[in-house]
């Protein structure tokens, strides 16, 4: 359930930074569209394809949500650790790749845009560094949870309290089917 809770909130989280991409800074602010080299109609068309693709993560993860609910609900922080991790993912993606690699678009035009790329990617490293702390307390707590494992500590702390030393657990050799 945890990692379908992270999959599905890393839709979520990738789908919400490409429609907050495209609602600010393409459509409101008109600073670039998704792809600027070349004319102007083929921006807009780039733009209407990126904007599908993002609702497309959108609804998936909601979809993949929704299950997740039939089936006993979905480890709510593993959901919010992958929308963390997918918009800053996105983000750094987009930062990196796209506007220095392959030069698709910068964030602004006629300005130098070095001071605007360091806050686009310190921001999707807040984003990064929020969704993997989350991630990891989400698997320190399923640890904790695992009756197996609640069963080996109980032992061991009443075998503890009546001094007995702890003892190496050996390992398990698999057993031969016998023909």
């Amino acid at each position: 359930m945890e990692r379908r809770s992270l999959i599905s909130g890393l839709l979520v989280g990738v789908g919400f930074a490409a429609f907050v991409d495209e609602t600010v800074f393409h459509q409101l602010l008109h600073w670039h569209h998704f792809y600027d080299r070349s004319t102007p109609g083929i921006g807009l068309v780039s733009d209407g394809l990126f904007h599908a693709g993002g609702w497309l993560a959108i609804v998936a993860g909601l979809v993949l949500y929704a299950e997740l609910r039939r089936r006993g609900g979905p480890v709510r922080a593993a959901w919010w650790s992958g929308t963390f991790l997918g918009l800053g993912g996105f983000q750094l993606y987009d930062g990196t790749f796209q506007h220095k690699v392959l030069r698709v678009h910068q964030i602004r035009y006629g300005v130098d845009p070095a001071p605007y790329d360091w806050v686009w990617n310190l921001i999707a490293g807040c984003f990064l560094a929020y969704g993997l702390l989350l991630w990891l307390r989400v698997r320190r707590s399923s640890r904790r949870r695992d009756p197996r494992l609640r069963v080996r500590r109980r032992r061991a702390g009443r075998l503890a309290a009546r001094g007995v030393p702890r003892i190496p657990r050996a390992r398990r050799v698999p057993r031969i089917p016998r023909v």
